[in-house]
């Protein structure tokens, strides 16, 4: 049973993990190259302050060179039976790399999808992990501490073998892309009909109680008009984070229609363009086969 743990990254969600874990009487050993959040100087450190035998570690830094280059060092200062948990949002073939060469060392390797972002300290984490059954069962009481209360099956699944965890929070976060794409596109055309609509806000709002589209999400999206009815503090650039992409490769290489998620995606990609091509050369097009009317550049 774990009583004792590190872990590694106190950022916006690896701080309130610790402070969760703490409040369910799990002792947290916190690293980060901030000192002033930390609890040790180094990762080496961090290690020798875990007592044995079965060392956990849960690593929560940003996917890519960072999350590699804490694994790579963790495999030097680990040992036999002893456990690294990778909380990021890897791509899991790497994960399933990652694991070989740990194993290597006797050292045991799970990979946990995290989702709730910063509210999850006060209403838990969604959790679907990746490994060894007997590894999983032994980290039971750190993924009990974080999840959601309620039925365990609710908030938490071992999804399968080594990657499985990450591979199921990819798709979770391509779901996230649609879901936010249409109620994105829902308020800019209720925004669009303000001579009809006038209350825009107040329209979302209504949606939360006994809607079919009621949801966490269309919650936040109430919660960011209060704050700014017109969203003019926001500019319309909107960033991919990596998921999204590997969701629909994932999509391709496998004949799988992902109609809603791709264009999600695309449209993120479409929110950077100040000026885009692609819609310059539609509005060509209808010009020259049907004699479309078209707008001047402003430049």
């Amino acid at each position: 049973m774990v009583t004792h743990m590190g872990l590694v990254g106190l950022g916006k969600m690896g701080n309130n993990m610790r402070e969760r874990l703490r409040r369910a009487g799990i002792e947290v050993t916190g690293y980060d190259p901030r000192p002033e959040v930390s609890d040790v100087e180094s990762l080496a450190a961090l290690v020798d302050a875990l007592p044995g035998p079965r060392r956990v570690v849960w690593v929560m830094v940003p996917a890519g060179d960072p999350t590699r280059g804490v694994v790579q060092e963790l495999g030097t200062l680990l040992g036999d039976g002893d456990i690294v948990v990778e909380g990021g949002n890897s791509h899991y073939p790497e994960d399933q790399a990652r694991a070989a060469e740990l194993a290597e060392r006797g050292v045991g390797y799970v990979d946990v999808g995290v989702s709730g972002g910063i509210w999850g300290l006060e209403n838990g984490y969604g959790l679907m992990c990746g490994g060894d059954d007997d590894q999983v069962a032994h980290l039971m009481p750190v993924f009990d501490a974080l999840r959601p209360e309620g039925p365990r099956e609710e908030g938490f699944v071992h999804a399968g073998n080594v990657g499985a965890g990450h591979f199921a929070k990819m798709v979770h976060n391509g779901i996230e892309y649609g879901l936010m794409q249409a109620y994105a596109e829902g308020y800019e055309l209720l925004s669009a009909k303000k001579d009809v609509v006038t209350d825009v806000h107040g329209t979302m709002r209504a949606w939360k109680r006994g809607t079919v589209v009621r949801s966490w999400l269309l919650d936040l999206m109430v919660k960011a008009l209060e704050e700014d009815p017109q969203l003019a503090a926001i500019d319309d650039w909107v960033a991919d984070s990596g998921e999204g992409r590997w969701t629909v490769d994932e999509a391709i290489d496998n004949a799988v229609p992902l109609p809603v998620i791709s264009a999600a995606l695309f449209s993120r990609f479409a929110s950077r363009q100040d000026d885009s091509p692609a819609m310059k050369a539609v509005a060509a097009l209808r010009q020259q086969f049907g004699g479309h009317a078209t707008k001047p550049s402003a430049e």
